[in-house]
């Protein structure tokens, strides 16, 4: 009863301190927004952006203030932040609960104006700077990533972040908006594609606010999007590099069914390669590496990409026999007629059809990676 009652009251105290964190938050943060010399949000021009870059610093408080909200950090977080510019959504990272924030940075002139913007407040012991290339630099270990990140690698970044060897609660990344659009998108949606697929296999995605062009200096072209990625627990049921084989080979042409896909002369005899391939090689458990991530890479399906008639059919032909690649076809064609999906397109089917035929296909041989 003794516990019991102890642990009551832990519980009660428990909350008092998740609120004083939270206090102590919000007086930080306005203790940053009265100090203009150091967290002014506004862009003094010291040094040019380069637009190509990605260089485009947001700048409007409100919408800071929401990214560091929807965030969410807890006391003991420790946060990343790729591509920090001169501070302005670091500041909010470093008033919040969490007990550190790393920020990665290529311009060696920003690491120098994040590093001297915070280098004389209380809170700069919560704050490392690293200079380098986000997709090249090994990331400590992090809890949270919160980023504004350069429209050129937001399909790479992701990937690595959720396809490479890190373990995190949850990503906030603004990203641009037809790319976020993208990232969303569900089966059905005329936007699906591969990436959405791919990133769905191993975590959830949410789009959070969107965010006006009018909000960064300079202005870019486009408007942005905030969206919240988190990954699953359990890492799926599947060789993740098999399975970004089969979705390349599904999305490439993702309007067409997927019995017109696998009929295609040029596919039959790429897939009886990789097959026998496959058979001669053993596979550990799925790769997490550049060839994982660099796979995740091209999202948007392309008709074009095949057509159903290959003038060089013969030389890629070259060592199998006629009996083999017709042996092979029929492989294929049982797999799909075994189901009632080969009347399906890839971009309306869910990533539980996918795995179903996947499954169907590796169990006759047919191998995608």
């Amino acid at each position: 009863q003794t516990a019991k009652v102890e642990q009551h009251h832990g519980a009660n105290r428990a909350k008092p301190d998740m609120n004083r964190a939270v206090s102590n938050s919000r007086a930080r943060l306005a203790a940053f927004s009265a100090s203009s010399s150091l967290a002014s949000e506004a862009w003094d021009g010291r040094f040019r952006l380069h637009k190509p870059r990605g260089q485009h610093l947001l700048t409007n408080p409100r919408v800071l203030d929401a990214i560091a909200r929807h965030a969410a950090l807890r006391p003991g977080d420790a946060v990343l932040e790729v591509g920090p510019g001169t501070g302005n959504l670091t500041a909010r990272l470093l008033a919040s609960p969490a007990d550190r924030v790393t920020a990665v940075e290529i311009d060696p002139r920003m690491v120098d104006a994040v590093t001297a913007r915070f280098g004389a407040l209380d809170l700069a012991h919560k704050l490392t700077v690293i200079q380098g290339d986000a997709m090249e630099t090994e990331f400590p270990k992090f809890d949270v990533c919160v980023a504004n990140i350069p429209y050129g690698i937001s399909s790479p970044l992701i990937a690595k972040l959720l396809f490479g060897t890190y373990h995190f609660r949850t990503a906030t990344l603004l990203l641009q908006k037809e790319f976020a659009r993208r990232l969303v998108a569900m089966p059905g949606d005329s936007e699906y594609n591969r990436l959405a697929a791919n990133v769905r296999m191993v975590a959830d995605v949410k789009l959070l606010m969107d965010v006006s062009k009018r909000d960064f200096v300079p202005m870019p072209r486009v408007d942005s999007s905030l969206v919240e990625i988190q990954p699953r627990g359990a890492p799926p049921e599947v060789d993740l590099a098999e399975w970004l084989g089969f979705t390349r080979e599904c999305f490439g042409q993702k309007n067409k069914t997927l019995g017109a896909i696998f009929k295609q002369k040029r596919k039959i005899l790429d897939l009886l390669k990789r097959s026998q391939r496959s058979e001669r090689c053993t596979s550990d458990a799925p790769g997490t590496g550049s060839g994982i991530i660099l796979g995740v890479l091209d999202d948007d399906g392309n008709d074009e990409a095949c057509s159903d008639e290959d003038g060089d059919s013969g030389d890629r032909a070259a060592g199998f026999s006629t009996e083999e690649v017709g042996a092979f076809k029929e492989r294929i064609a049982g797999a799909l007629e075994s189901t009632d999906l080969a009347g399906k397109r890839p971009s309306k089917m869910s990533n539980d059809e996918l795995l179903y035929l996947l499954r169907l296909f590796n169990e006759r041989g047919i191998w995608f990676q």
